[in-house]
């Protein structure tokens, strides 16, 4: 990979200011001063920056716990992203795991492998995904049923597939669905004459939030992001 590209993952610095360290004579490779931001860089090269010995770049996998009024987006001009929740060296070169609405909370997952990513929102992989609903009226058992055959939403030719309804209380539920449709779960409840009032997201697969606090992350260990 370019030079500038590769010291811009291992460290706190960004592409640009990784070019002028080069500039100015900052970065040894296998010995020799490097100047020139675009060398491609091996991973059986010696590199250093002042003197100090980096590492090659490994892929990182995170769990966030959303809080509302995040967007999830690289940017956006009106409100706060939710990798703004992570050091600046870290969330620059994230991707998000699928996405929540602005005024939905949650687990999301953020990495830097994009095949993992793809393991998961592929459709045909059927990855699960619970979410804790507050519902505007009470929901019955028959509507239960209904949300675990599959309903069909506005809009849609088939009707989605087989998920879990599981009761809470009178107006709450878990539900888990096994898809990725736009605004799925509020559009499901409003196929059944109902309307979602707050979203939750607090399980995808095996991963559940734990113990990371509103707007906190982790590091997910090798044998969590080994199961997808």
């Amino acid at each position: 990979m370019r030079l500038d590209f590769y010291i811009s993952h291992v460290t706190e610095l960004a592409r640009k200011a990784a070019k002028i360290a080069a500039s100015k004579g900052r970065i040894t490779v296998n010995g020799n001063i490097v100047k020139k931001a675009n060398y491609n860089v091996q991973e059986t090269d010696v590199i250093s920056l002042d003197g100090e010995l980096l590492a090659w770049p490994s892929e990182g996998y995170y769990l966030l716990n959303k809080p509302a009024g995040y967007v999830c987006a690289n940017q956006d001009a009106e409100h706060p992203v939710v990798l703004d929740l992570l050091p600046s060296h870290l969330g620059q070169k994230l991707n998000i795991v699928g996405r929540l609405d602005k005024d939905t909370t949650g687990l999301l997952l953020l990495t830097t492998d994009g095949q993992w990513l793809h393991r998961i929102t592929s459709p045909k992989n059927a990855c699960s995904k619970r979410y804790r609903l507050s519902l505007a009226d009470p929901i019955f058992d028959d509507t239960l049923d209904l949300l675990e055959k599959g309903v069909l939403l506005n809009g849609e030719s088939k009707p989605t597939l087989p998920a879990i309804a599981e009761r809470i209380s009178e107006t709450e539920i878990y539900l888990t669905i096994h898809e990725g449709k736009y605004h799925q779960v509020k559009r499901m409840l409003a196929a059944v004459g109902n309307k979602v009032e707050s979203l939750h997201r607090d399980r995808i697969g095996t991963l559940a939030l734990d113990l990371v606090d509103e707007g906190g992350y982790r590091q997910l260990t090798e044998t969590e992001v080994a199961y997808f």
